[in-house]
C-alpha cells in the first residue's frame, strides 16, 4: 500500500467488491430520490399545489430512518458477520426497488413515498456495517486511503445518480427508464456484494435492544465515552451541515445571483462533488499512509478562507438570465467563484477523511458499528439543522444567500476553534505536520522494523529541540518520548510536549523524585503496550557527533525486557533548533525544505544489548544514511 498508493486497493478482492457495492448503493439512492422529485415537480403525478408539500415530505421521509433505525442497525452490525449482512441488505434493496418500479408504472405517488422511506431504512442499516467493515479488511496504513476512496466514490455516485435521474426523466417514456434503472443498479449492487470476503462479528453474543428510542440514548452515551471520537463525530457532522447548506442553496443561488439555468445548478453541484473527491484522494498523499490528524486543521482553514472569498467573488459577476453552463464557464469573471466552490469542498474532503478513519481506528472493536451508527445519527441531525438554520437566516433574518455563505465560513472558524481547544492533539499534529512539510522533508528507511503492536523502546541520537516532533510525525503509532526536563519545560514548547505525553527526566543529582518518577512512568507505559523513545545521550549534541549513551537505557530494558530498535536522525545538525554556531533557537532560520533522514535498524531483544552496543548501532546507521 505504502508503495503503490490508495488506488492499488481497487485491485484487491478485500476492497473492490465492497467499494462497488457501496458506490452503487449511493448512486441508486440518489437516482430514485431525485427521479421522484422530478416526477412530483414535472411528471404530472401530483397536483401542482401539492408539489411543495410532497417535495419536502420526500426529503424528510428519506432522512427519518437514520434517526429511527441507526441505533438498532449498529447493534446488528456488531453482532453479525458483516459480508452476509451486507448481502441481506442489498437483497432488500432489490425487493424495494422492484416495488418502487411497480409504483412508478402505476403512477402511485404515495406508494413511491413509502418505498422512499424504506430505501432510507435500507441505507440506515447499511451505514454502520459499511464503515465498521473497513478496519477489518484494511491494515492501519491502508485505512486513510480506503476511506478516501469511499468518500470519493460516495460523492461521485451522488453526483452521477442525480444527473442520471435528470437524463432518464428527459427521455421519451422516461418513467420506464427510471423504473428499469433503479432495479438494474440494485441488482448490480447485490451481485457485487456476493464477492465481499467474510468479516467476523465484533460481538456475536450481543443482546440486541430493539427499542430504537432507548437504544438511541445508549448509543449516544457510548459515543461520548471517548472524547476524541465523540468530538470527531461532531466535526464530521459539522462537515455535513456545511455541505447540506451549500447544496440546498445552489438552485436559488444560481438562479437569483448568477442568472444561471438549471445547467448552472448542475455545474455547481459537479464542482462541489469533484472538490470533495479531489480533497479526499489528496489525504493519503498528505498523510503519508497513516491517520494524520495534522491535516484536519488545514481542511478547516481552507474551508473558511475560500468560503469567505466566495462571498466577495459574487460581486464581480455579470448576471445574464437563463445562462447555460457553457456560457457561464466561458465568462472569466466566474472562474473565481467556481474555484472557491471547488476549494471549499476540496478542503472539506481533507477535513473529513482523517476524522472518519480516526473513528474507525479508535472505537472499541466490540461496539465500533454502534459508534458509527451514532455518527450517522448526528450527521442526520446536523443536516436537518442546516435546513432550519437556512430558513432562520434567509427567511427570518433575511440574509442574502452570499451573506449566508459568509456566515457559514465564519461559523466554521468558531466550530474549529472549539473542537481544537477540546482535543489539542489536532493542533499538536498540525504543527508536527507543518514542521515536517515546510522546514524539513523527512525521508525514512527501515521503519517497518518497528513492531506494529505491543511495547517497544526506540533509541535515537539527539541533535535538536524538535527531534521528537520529527519522529512523531514520521511514524504512525503514538510514541511517548523521554526528554530532558529542561527541554520538556521550555517556554513555547512545553504545552506541545505535555499534549504529547512526554516523560520529563533529569539527573538524580538534580532531582531524585523527577528521575525516579520518569522510570516509573516508562515502565507503566510499556506495560500498557506503548512505544517509548529515549535519547540516551541525555542532552543535545554540542558538536554534531553522537555523545556517550548513558546507562539509563539499560535500567529501562532490565525492568521491562521489551524489543529495542536503534534509530538515527540525520540532517538536523545546523538547523535553527540545533547548537551549531551558537545556542539553539538563537539564530535565524536559513534552511527550508531541508532533507532529514530517519533510519531504523531491525529490533533486538532486551537481553542482547547494552548502552555501548546501542551507541555503536546508532553511529553505524548515521554513517549509512550520510
Amino acid at each position: 500500500m505504502s508503495q503503490q498508493g490508495q488506488f492499488s486497493l481497487l485491485n484487491k478482492r478485500r476492497f473492490l467488491p465492497y467499494f462497488l457495492t457501496q458506490a452503487l448503493g449511493a448512486f441508486n439512492d440518489n437516482l430514485y430520490k431525485n427521479a421522484l422529485l422530478l416526477l412530483i415537480a414535472f411528471g404530472g403525478i401530483s397536483a401542482q399545489s401539492d408539489s411543495a408539500l410532497l417535495t419536502n415530505l420526500a426529503a424528510g421521509l428519506f432522512i427519518l430512518p437514520f434517526f429511527l433505525f441507526s441505533p438498532v442497525a449498529g447493534q446488528i452490525a456488531d453482532k453479525l458477520e458483516k459480508s452476509q449482512l451486507i448481502r441481506w441488505v442489498k437483497g432488500l434493496e432489490v425487493i424495494i426497488m422492484s416495488l418502487a418500479a411497480t409504483a412508478i408504472f402505476m403512477g402511485n405517488i404515495w406508494m413511491m413515498m413509502v418505498l422512499l422511506f424504506l430505501m432510507g431504512m435500507q441505507s440506515a442499516i447499511f451505514g454502520p456495517v459499511k464503515f465498521a467493515l473497513l478496519p477489518q479488511q484494511l491494515n492501519d496504513e491502508e485505512l486513510v486511503g480506503g476511506n478516501a476512496l469511499v468518500e470519493m466514490g460516495t460523492f461521485l455516485a451522488i453526483l452521477i445518480g442525480t444527473i442520471t435521474a435528470g437524463i432518464f426523466f428527459d427521455f421519451e417514456q422516461g418513467q420506464y427508464w427510471i423504473a428499469g434503472g433503479i432495479v438494474f443498479f440494485a441488482i448490480l449492487g447485490f451481485l457485487s456484494s456476493q464477492f465481499i470476503p467474510r468479516a467476523a462479528a465484533n460481538d456475536p453474543h450481543l443482546k440486541i435492544n430493539w427499542n430504537p428510542f432507548t437504544e438511541m440514548v445508549n448509543t449516544l452515551g457510548q459515543a461520548r465515552e471517548n472524547r476524541s471520537v465523540y468530538l470527531s463525530i461532531m466535526a464530521i457532522s459539522w462537515f455535513w451541515f456545511i455541505g447540506a447548506s451549500y447544496l440546498t442553496q445552489f438552485p436559488n443561488f444560481a438562479r437569483d445571483y448568477l442568472g444561471g439555468s438549471t445547467q448552472v445548478v448542475t455545474l455547481l453541484l459537479t464542482l462541489f462533488s469533484l472538490g470533495v473527491a479531489m480533497g479526499s484522494l489528496l489525504c493519503e498523499k498528505l498523510s503519508g499512509h497513516k491517520i494524520e490528524l495534522g491535516i484536519v486543521p488545514i481542511g478547516s482553514i481552507g474551508m473558511s478562507i475560500f468560503g469567505i472569498d466566495l462571498y466577495f467573488s459574487v460581486s464581480g459577476i455579470q448576471v445574464i438570465d437563463g445562462m447555460s453552463a457553457m456560457a457561464f464557464i466561458q465568462q472569466a469573471e466566474n472562474w473565481r467563484l467556481m474555484f472557491d466552490i471547488a476549494m471549499v469542498s476540496a478542503f472539506g474532503g481533507l477535513f473529513v477523511v482523517p476524522l472518519q478513519a480516526l473513528i474507525q481506528h479508535r472505537s472499541d472493536d466490540k461496539n465500533r458499528a454502534q459508534i458509527i451508527a451514532a455518527n450517522n445519527m448526528f450527521n442526520a441531525i446536523f443536516m436537518v439543522a442546516s435546513a432550519a438554520i437556512g430558513i432562520l437566516a434567509l427567511v427570518v433574518i433575511e440574509l442574502t444567500i452570499p451573506e449566508y455563505f459568509l456566515v457559514l465560513a465564519l461559523m466554521n472558524i468558531v466550530v474549529a476553534l472549539y473542537v481544537y481547544s477540546r482535543v489539542p492533539e489536532f493542533v499538536l499534529r498540525f504543527f508536527i505536520w507543518m514542521l515536517g512539510h515546510t522546514l524539513y522533508r523527512v525521508q525514512d528507511k527501515g521503519l517497518e522494523n518497528i513492531p506494529e503492536t505491543g511495547p517497544v523502546v526506540l533509541v535515537c541520537n539527539h541533535v535538536s529541540f524538535v527531534d521528537a516532533m520529527l519522529i512523531a510525525g514520521t511514524y504512525h503509532r503514538p510514541i511517548r518520548f523521554v526528554m530532558d526536563r529542561s527541554i520538556a519545560e521550555m517556554t513555547g514548547l512545553k504545552t506541545f510536549f505535555k499534549i504529547a505525553k512526554t516523560i520529563p527526566i533529569c539527573s538524580p543529582k538534580a532531582n531524585i523524585d523527577v528521575y525516579e518518577n520518569a522510570f516509573k512512568r516508562i515502565k507503566k507505559e510499556l506495560e500498557s503496550g506503548e512505544i517509548i523513545c529515549i535519547f540516551p545521550e541525555g542532552k543535545l549534541t554540542a558538536d554534531g557527533e553522537v555523545d556517550t549513551f548513558k546507562s539509563g537505557i539499560e535500567r529501562i530494558l532490565k525492568e521491562s525486557p521489551v524489543p529495542v530498535v536503534p534509530m538515527a536522525l540525520g540532517g538536523m545538525w545546523g538547523s535553527v533548533f540545533s547548537h551549531k554556531d551558537g545556542h539553539a533557537l538563537t539564530k535565524r532560520p536559513r534552511r527550508f525544505w531541508s532533507k532529514v533522514t530517519l533510519t531504523a535498524a531491525p529490533f533486538q531483544s532486551a537481553d542482547s544489548v547494552s548502552a555501548a552496543s546501542l551507541e555503536r548501532d546508532v553511529k553505524a546507521l548515521l554513517r549509512e544514511s550520510s
